[in-house]
């Protein structure tokens, strides 16, 4: 397997490199000012539109704007006409006007998926068949798979999942240490939850969880709790996974009524619904996470209102899956949709990692009985998912708040034309178009794709590595 660590040199070493160079200079958004190697100070200057959630939770489009980023953390955000920045107080300069000028959002936010399964795309083609046959032959190849395959799938995931605007993942898996990896090679945000009872990984337990979170500030992910669906553990394992959600102030996120069938396995089990069984369990409350949530009763939506439980929508793989459809309009009614978060699932559940078609197929799937706002879309995988993710100061261009921040060619197909007159237009046209892919990326205040390359990882050498260990994985499935 041939190496994926970046052959090139680093964005600030090759800037430097090409600083002779008239033409490059010329056609660059970016000039370094520093003689260090350390960038710590960033204007994105002149920047065409901002487009952000601000302190009253309401969409804003800012037209030329600069950011100033110390330390990766946003400093201020301005009018480019009304302010500047002493050179000596910069160390690099983004410059946001140039050749039709660039559109700055947040970073998005995914709040449901299976990165290291990335290695099984083309393992569920459902051009013949049905759904149950593929989704077992699939698992029989994920079970077949290593810490290396695991690790390179993550790799893969992130990857993608940064050239469409993602900066934060949770994942949910059962192998946590190759996705920590994953994380810190590629410098993405992940919420790494780790599944205390896996059928596929028969060694997880809330023990192994706890030495981990015990451990959590070696890690470079950020670690929580997983299981699969609600009925799986013993009674004895989920109080011991509520004792840890308690001790530690972590998320537990799983699947929740993706299915009717899985409903009734929870009301065999415990006597209720799912979403009852986790308030009678201790474990319902803003740190638990419900992925899916198809085939949830109005009652058991009130009790997701009041106990302020997450909700991750994945339209995309519900529909692969014929899961059934999403009680959107249930959720309006009972003021929850604040609540709600979106996903991308796996590559096995959607054609390509992005939350703009996502986003736009929240849009079309329930258009019948509710339109979903472009606003409300635009806040579900930034603003509302690091509310729900609990994340802190992450997902809005705002003074204190986190530099992870994605930059959009502005003269590009999906944007143009829109209404000058009436900039927000710019958000429509972004979900409408789909997925997009980025132009430059930032997490927490270094560029990890800058021109459309990324600068921690040799993409092409990491399409090779995944071709040969995806046949590797079929090989052995043969022996």
């Amino acid at each position: 397997m041939g190496e994926i660590f970046k052959q090139r040199k680093t964005l600030v070493d090759y800037l430097k490199s090409v600083g002779e160079e008239p033409k490059i200079r010329e056609h660059s958004r970016y000039d370094l000012l520093a003689a260090n190697s350390k960038v710590r100070r960033i204007l994105i200057h002149k920047v065409a539109f901002a487009i952000t959630v601000d302190k009253k939770n309401k969409l804003q489009v800012w037209s030329n704007c600069s950011i100033y980023i110390v330390d990766g953390k946003i400093k201020e955000v301005f009018p480019a006409r009304k302010k500047l920045i002493p050179l000596d107080k910069v160390d690099l300069i983004y410059d946001g006007s140039k050749r039709g000028g660039i559109v700055v959002t947040p970073g998005f936010i995914n709040a449901h998926a299976h990165p290291p399964m990335y290695l099984l795309r083309s393992s569920m083609t459902l051009d013949k068949g049905n759904i149950v046959d593929q989704v077992k032959k699939m698992a029989k190849l994920e079970a077949a798979m290593n810490d290396q395959d695991f690790f390179l799938g993550a790799v893969g995931d992130f990857t993608e999942e940064q050239k469409n605007g993602i900066t934060t993942t949770l994942s949910h898996y059962g192998a946590f240490d190759p996705v920590d990896r994953a994380a810190r090679l590629t410098q993405h945000n992940v919420i790494n939850a780790i599944s205390a009872v896996s059928n596929s990984h028969p060694e997880n337990n809330p023990a192994l969880v706890e030495r981990i979170l015990k451990n959590r500030k070696k890690y470079y992910s950020q670690p929580a709790i997983a299981v699969h669906y609600l009925h799986k553990p013993s009674l004895a394992q989920l109080k011991k996974i509520r004792q840890l959600m308690k001790k530690y102030k972590v998320l537990l996120t799983m699947h929740a009524a993706e299915s009717e069938e899985w409903v009734q396995e929870s009301v065999k089990k415990f006597g209720v619904r799912t979403i009852a069984a986790a308030v009678d369990l201790g474990l319902a409350g803003p740190n638990l996470l419900l992925s899916h949530a198809v085939h949830v009763d109005k009652d058991e939506i009130k009790l997701i209102k009041k106990y302020r439980i997450g909700i991750v929508h994945l339209p995309t793989s519900n529909k692969l899956h014929q899961s059934g459809e999403f009680r959107y309009l249930d959720f309006v009614k009972a003021k929850a949709t604040d609540q709600i978060c979106l996903g991308t699932d796996s590559v096995i559940s959607k054609n390509s990692l992005d939350l703009l078609s996502e986003a736009l197929q929240v849009r079309i799937m329930h258009l019948d009985k509710h339109r979903v706002l472009y606003e409300d879309l635009f806040k579900m995988f930034t603003s509302q998912a690091a509310d729900v993710l609990r994340l802190g100061k992450v997902g809005r261009i705002l003074p204190g708040y986190q530099a992870d921040l994605a930059f959009w060619k502005l003269k590009d197909r999906g944007f143009l034309p829109y209404n000058k007159t009436k900039p927000i237009s710019l958000v429509g046209n972004m979900i409408t178009h789909g997925g997009r892919n980025i132009r430059d990326l930032m997490i927490k205040g270094e560029f990890v794709i800058s021109n459309r390359i990324h600068n921690l990882i040799d993409e092409s050498e990491l399409l090779v590595s995944l071709q040969a260990a995806h046949m590797a994985l079929r090989q052995r499935l043969k022996k």
